[in-house]
């Protein structure tokens, strides 16, 4: 009979068993560091201030009525707004923060123009799900915010 090699003892055990843990508690511990690292999940600095003004902001908004769509080509984000009777409106201002929902590090903020409620950029997405972050403002001063999902076929 052929020799098997030195005998499996208590120590060769347990050096499996803390080498398996080890990996476990490595990878673990890798793949938390680059969970964190990739998603700040910051949504507002103060988040009991930005709770005392919900509710009044969302009223405030849905007054407005203001209804946003989206829309990319392959080149340009498309923004167009209208109001409660479908008919075009311009905010006074406008800001735009597009990016993925589970990374900071792809965002971009393009610079919108456009007149009578169609406002575009010119943008380059990849394949997959975007989120559009639109901050825009009523010529009254009235805050309107929506967040949005666009879908890039790849």
């Amino acid at each position: 009979m052929a020799d098997r090699g030195r005998p499996l003892t208590g120590r060769g055990v347990l050096a499996i068993f803390v080498g398996a843990f080890a990996v476990i508690v490595g990878a673990n511990l890798t793949l938390a560091w680059f969970a964190v690292g990739t998603f700040p999940g910051i949504e507002v600095a103060n988040g009991y201030i930005a709770s005392q003004r919900f509710d009044r902001e969302r009223a405030a908004q849905q007054a407005l009525g203001w209804t946003l769509t989206p829309a990319y080509d392959g080149q340009r984000v498309t923004l167009a707004f209208a109001g409660a009777d479908g008919v075009p409106v311009a905010p006074a201002e406008l800001r735009v923060r597009i990016g993925r929902s589970t990374a900071s590090t792809d965002d971009q903020w393009p610079d919108f123009t456009g007149a009578r409620g169609v406002y575009s950029a010119p943008v380059a997405l990849g394949p997959g799900q975007w989120l559009i972050r639109v901050e825009a403002r009523a010529a009254d001063g009235t805050q309107f915010r929506q967040r949005r999902f666009l879908y890039v076929d790849g």
